[in-house]
């Protein structure tokens, strides 16, 4: 599975911004996905995960009710809407898959920068 993230930008605190991740090979719709970010001087950190089909989510405490995972499996896509952002919410941003093989994160698109003024 091969990742490649966008969407980022520069938005003020409460505003919104939606990510996008486009997959490509062939075991995409088969494996979970997830939302990581990382912000300057922290480690990476998950946002949000979704599985295979995009029936079941999970969420951040940090981010619950203010951010929505989701896929669209046919066009080979993942989303981060985010609302209500925060400067705290400022980082890189990753999509990434989840190996059925060893269970780990072991795809990963580059990175998309989000920054949240105040």
């Amino acid at each position: 599975v091969q990742l490649q993230a966008s969407g980022g930008g520069l938005v003020q605190a409460g505003g919104s911004l939606r990510l996008s991740c486009a997959a490509s090979g062939r075991t995409f719709s088969s494996v979970a996905v997830g939302w990581f970010r990382q912000a300057p001087g922290k480690e990476r950190e998950l946002v949000a995960t979704t599985n295979w089909s995009g029936g079941s989510t999970d969420y951040a405490d940090s981010v619950k009710g203010r951010f929505t995972i989701s896929r669209d499996n046919a066009k080979k896509m993942v989303y981060l809407q985010m609302f209500s952002l925060k400067p705290e919410d400022t980082a890189v941003y990753y999509c990434a898959a989840r190996s059925t093989v060893t269970g780990t994160w072991g795809y990963w698109g580059q990175g998309t920068v989000v920054t949240v003024s105040s």
